[in-house]
């Protein structure tokens, strides 16, 4: 497996199986990498499916798997009804369908966006989930007792919420950048009591270049995932919010630097890391891409064809990224120069997944790319499904779990 993480390395306190386990958005170490083999070049809607099972709601959350079970958010398009989904990760068969919360007035959402949009995490025995503000739970997998939950974290969205959340040793970490309030909380992962909750210290006086009233709060909310990585022994906190990026303290969220990035708003993507840096996105607005050190001095930065939704993906020495549009880019990771730039179709959501020496690119539309790594670009297959992906798929014993909007699907052996 083609891989280099230098000095920096994931920490959680979950411990997954490789290849087995899909515990959290983009597996199990945060980065959209699948361990093992065997997993498929080829598919469509009549060909290379194991099972294909309609899922109810509307959301973009992505499934997560522990132990041969598949967990998924989902709400009503209305927003008043909050569930979780739990399928068999043999059959495809619906085993669990729970109503968590009911809302009685949501708050809005945009079309393009889900009332279930943030992904779950999961340990042995214990699966947590979030809608953001309007309501947070840890469920018992095996009896699916909820165990705890909060609906006081507030927050108003603005546009729906996106972020998933985090397990760092006993704490569920999350981002919550609403229009109202910006802020990351640490809770007791088996209580849901508040451990610590840090402010945003961003100053949003200057909200943005274009200075319209209408569009304070899009300079406000955010929608990224945090990651925790090991640098030489110090742990970090990294997590994107609007108009900057933070690296705090895990343990007791106190703030350790920020890059501001005045003219970008709403980050979404995760950041990825290694060979001594840290990479992301600043966000909408002026996407900027850039790579820093973990003392939060810049290396290098780049503007072209910067991603605004898809998380970026490193495999040895190159970075592979997709933006919006569906201009595909890699990049040299150590000096941000180009190596290639090629635009395949659609629009693009879901972030980039390595598996089996291939880089997997997942579109809204239902196309699949399936490109060769390396320094020249080069399609291996095109796949296509009858609906497209709003949410990174999981990938577990040489089988793809690709939740479009309508279906879960199990691709491969």
């Amino acid at each position: 497996m083609k891989r280099v993480f230098a000095c920096l390395v994931l920490l959680a306190s979950i411990s997954a199986g490789a290849g087995t386990n899909w515990p959290g958005f983009r597996g199990p170490s945060g980065q959209g990498v699948a361990e093992g083999d065997g997993y498929p070049l080829a598919w469509d809607e009549t060909q290379g499916i194991a099972w294909k099972t309609a899922i109810p709601g509307k959301a973009w959350s992505s499934p997560v798997i522990w132990d041969g079970s598949i967990w998924m958010t989902t709400a009503t398009a209305d927003g008043r009804t909050l569930s979780v989904v739990c399928v068999d990760m043999s059959s495809g068969k619906i085993v669990r369908d729970d109503v968590i919360f009911n809302i009685q007035v949501p708050q809005y959402c945009i079309p393009f966006n889900s009332y279930a949009s943030p992904t779950p995490v999961m340990e042995a025995g214990r699966v947590y989930v979030t809608w953001g503000s309007p309501g947070t739970a840890c469920i018992d997998t095996a009896s699916g007792k909820v165990l705890w939950t909060r609906t006081d974290l507030v927050c108003n969205h603005y546009r729906g919420a996106g972020s998933s959340p985090l397990i760092w040793n006993d704490l569920l970490i999350m981002n919550f950048d609403g229009s109202d309030r910006q802020y990351v909380i640490a809770l007791d992962k088996k209580t849901g009591k508040t451990v610590w909750q840090t402010n945003r210290s961003v100053d949003y006086k200057d909200l943005g270049p274009d200075g319209k009233p209408e569009r304070e709060g899009d300079w406000r909310k955010g929608f990224s995932t945090p990651r925790v990585l090991d640098d030489n022994g110090r742990p970090l906190l990294l997590s994107l919010g609007s108009k900057c990026f933070y690296a705090y303290n895990p343990a007791d969220g106190k703030e350790i630097w920020q890059l501001p990035a005045k003219d970008s708003h709403s980050g979404s993507t995760t950041p990825a890391f290694g060979r001594g840096l840290i990479f992301y996105c600043t966000g909408l607005g002026v996407q900027e891409f850039r790579a820093v050190k973990p003392s939060g001095e810049v290396v290098w930065k780049m503007a072209r064809n910067a991603p605004g939704r898809a998380s970026p993906l490193l495999v040895d020495d190159l970075l592979y990224m997709v933006d919006d549009n569906g201009v595909a880019s890699c990049i040299e990771a150590d000096t941000g120069v180009d190596v290639w730039r090629q635009r395949i179709k659609g629009n693009y959501s879901a972030s980039p997944i390595y598996a089996a020496g291939r880089v997997y690119m997942f579109n809204q539309d239902g196309l699949t790319y399936v490109l060769q790594p390396g320094r020249e670009f080069k399609i291996l297959s095109q796949n296509s499904l009858e609906t497209g992906c709003m949410a990174t798929p999981a990938a577990v014993n040489g089988s793809f779990y690709i939740r479009t909007k309508t279906h879960l699907y199990r691709v491969g052996k």
